[in-house]
């Protein structure tokens, strides 16, 4: 065998060993933290009526993409959306105040969840 060769060899220990356990090493695709994706549910006049057609509104943290909304809300709640929407609202400096003040508006991100017609969350 060359000094540079591609091949390796494999001591008889090694072939032989069996495998005893999963690598720690490597974050499998199921060892997400879904309980953190959903904020919380979102209580608003607009929130509760879309409740009455099977569309809940959630706050989600600011990396939720719609894949993990829908793995939370089936984890979570039990029940699996049809559909998921989210909307990204930014932060902004806006005037408020008698004086016109510049404030901060913090940004968030919010999930709508629709769900399939016997589907209902108890959110209170």
């Amino acid at each position: 065998m060359s000094l540079f060769s591609r091949k390796k060899e494999v001591s008889a220990e090694q072939a032989v060993a069996p495998v005893t356990g999963k690598s720690a090493s490597k974050a499998l695709s199921t060892d997400r933290d879904l309980t953190s994706v959903i904020a919380g549910p979102r209580i608003t006049e607009k929130a509760v009526g879309l409740g009455d057609s099977n569309v809940y509104t959630f706050n989600v943290r600011r990396d939720a993409t719609k894949y993990l909304v829908s793995d939370a809300v089936k984890a979570l709640y039990g029940v699996t959306p049809v559909k998921v929407n989210i909307v990204n609202k930014k932060p902004a400096v806006r005037l408020a105040g008698a004086r016109n003040r510049m404030v901060k508006v913090a940004g968030q991100k919010k999930a709508y969840v629709y769900l399939k017609k016997g589907d209902i969350i108890n959110l209170v």
